[in-house]
């Protein structure tokens, strides 16, 4: 077995994209959930550019244990001096010193000659190893230099101590075919090049960053250079979730290669970069998009929940993703609808099952998709009469929140008649109005799921509240929707309530008709 090591350098290159900037706690907090990801080598920052970068990969070196902790040095000493002051702190330590080698960057960008690029190179080399024995150094604009000089300048590196030599598709030129010649070149034609590991750093201009990375590893390479979610300079880096399954669901192909990525920590890393940053992934994106393991496609749903591999590849726990999702549609059939009704707690005879199926397949052909509390209203119309007990009803709440207090809600609500009132503390206004609800009530669900998401843009939006609860084995989600984070939370909590209650009374009738033989 080979392993194939996975250089992150979303702290880095990641955060250089605009609008993924990072302050330096909330670098920290991305590292340590990098290290439980399992990654080879973080690259927490460029220490030179700022006082902040500096502090951040110093705090990230002194913090962040089992990685080796890297940071990025023009091949200037001065710069690599910061480096090593930055890092010095890190069980494991790297210092990343990178020049320029193409004609273009050379000319305009350099004005250096081959010769002086080639002396710099192997000054930088040298002067980082008096501060680690682990030098990684990058030929930058790699696929754009010229050939022969390109071997020269390995060479040189790896004689003056470099570890790891990065070969770097800078501006996303490369095709995965060239990319993977080029790297085979290297390892044909530099005579001390078994000294080092060969790496990669592909960038997505053309949209084949991870294509280039993966042929690259084919060819030869041991070490990818990538971040989460794909993020980076212009149309970003080579996505770490989509190499590392790459290399894990294709075994066939890989052969003996392998990472050491715990691969069910993928999501969950995924929407804290999201969280941290601001940003979302598309829905289609590979590996931790929402509609990554979703179906809608009647074809497609009968054939997952017959078998998962019929359409999916990956298990949606592997990368630690909630589950496989059935969206209801106008494209969807009869047995996901089943098997979402199973899910929700109700039982159908195939002729009920009919009449159902006919009444959801006229609701989807006028909504994009089938919500839970769409297919209660149809089940309810047709099949259930309306129970005698109301629905709890808000009446009132009132919450007090500040810096220096705790969070206290007063609820007043009724149901079946009564009004009923309590005040209760919580972790938040949010998390205090619902236990209040709770104590009032004399009940408590757990909390299966809990989601706010913004409808409309600016400070002003209506804000959707999604809950997911569990009450005496029976679940079911709410919905509210409000300007007001909190009453749209304490909307969407009661609206889950009353469809527990209701699936309850359901599951109850449907028991007491079958005892009777009514039916």
């Amino acid at each position: 077995m080979e392993r194939v090591y996975i250089f992150d350098t979303t702290l880095r290159d990641g955060e250089q994209a605009p609008g993924f900037s990072m302050t330096t706690e909330e670098k920290l907090q991305m590292a340590h959930q990098l290290a439980k990801l399992g990654v080879d080598v973080i690259e927490a920052g460029f220490a030179a550019a700022s006082k902040g970068d500096f502090e951040a990969i110093n705090l990230i070196a002194s913090e962040v244990k089992g990685p080796v902790i890297c940071s990025l040095a023009r091949a200037l000493e001065k710069d690599i001096e910061i480096a090593a002051q930055a890092l010095a702190p890190a069980e494991r330590k790297r210092i990343h010193t990178f020049i320029a080698t193409s004609e273009i960057h050379m000319k305009y960008k350099l004005r250096m000659s081959e010769e002086e690029v080639l002396e710099r190179a192997k000054k930088a080399v040298e002067f980082a190893r008096r501060f680690t024995d682990d030098v990684e150094f990058s030929c930058e604009d790699a696929t754009r230099s010229q050939r022969e000089f390109l071997y020269r300048v390995i060479e040189t590196a790896i004689k003056a101590g470099a570890t790891v030599i990065n070969i770097p598709d800078t501006v996303g030129y490369a095709v995965p075919e060239e990319f993977g010649k080029l790297i085979e070149d290297i390892l044909n034609n530099v005579p001390n090049v078994d000294k080092a590991i060969i790496s990669v750093h592909c960038h997505d201009d053309l949209g084949l960053a991870v294509a280039n990375s993966l042929t690259a590893v084919k060819h030869g390479a041991r070490q990818v250079e990538c971040t989460i979610n794909g993020i980076g300079e212009r149309a970003g880096n080579a996505a770490l979730e989509e190499i590392v399954m790459a290399i894990k669901v294709r075994k066939d192909y890989f052969k003996d290669l392998y990472t050491g990525v715990n691969t069910k920590e993928l999501y969950k890393t995924s929407r804290l970069l999201c969280r941290i940053t601001g940003s979302f992934v598309p829905p289609n994106k590979a590996i931790v998009g929402d509609n990554a393991f979703a179906h809608e496609s009647g074809i497609h749903q009968h054939g997952v929940l017959s078998h998962r591999l019929t359409y999916e590849i990956i298990n949606p726990e592997d990368v630690g993703f909630p589950s496989t999702r059935i969206v209801l549609g106008k494209h969807s059939g009869r047995h996901a609808l089943k098997a979402k009704l199973k899910e929700m707690g109700y039982d159908f005879t195939e002729e009920d099952l009919d009449r159902l199926f006919e009444k959801f397949k006229a609701l989807a052909d006028k909504k994009k998709e089938v919500y839970e509390e769409d297919l209660e209203a149809l089940i309810y119309e047709e099949f259930v009469k309306v129970p005698e007990k109301e629905p709890i009803k808000i009446v009132h709440y009132q919450v007090q929140t500040g810096d220096n207090m705790l969070p206290t809600a007063t609820v007043v609500l009724t149901y079946n008649s009564e009004t009923k009132t309590a005040t209760s503390t919580g972790n938040g206004p949010v998390d205090a109005v619902i236990k209040a609800i709770q104590k009032a009530l004399g009940i408590e669900p757990k909390l299966v799921d809990f989601s706010i998401k913004a409808l409309t843009p600016n400070t002003d939006a209506q804000a959707e509240a999604r809950l997911v609860i569990e009450l005496d084995g029976i679940r079911a989600s709410g919905r509210g929707i409000d300007v007001d984070i909190i009453k749209a939370s304490v909307n969407g909590f009661i609206d889950a309530l009353n469809r527990v209650l209701m699936r309850k009374y359901y599951i109850l009738s449907r028991a007491k008709i079958r005892e009777e033989g009514t039916v």
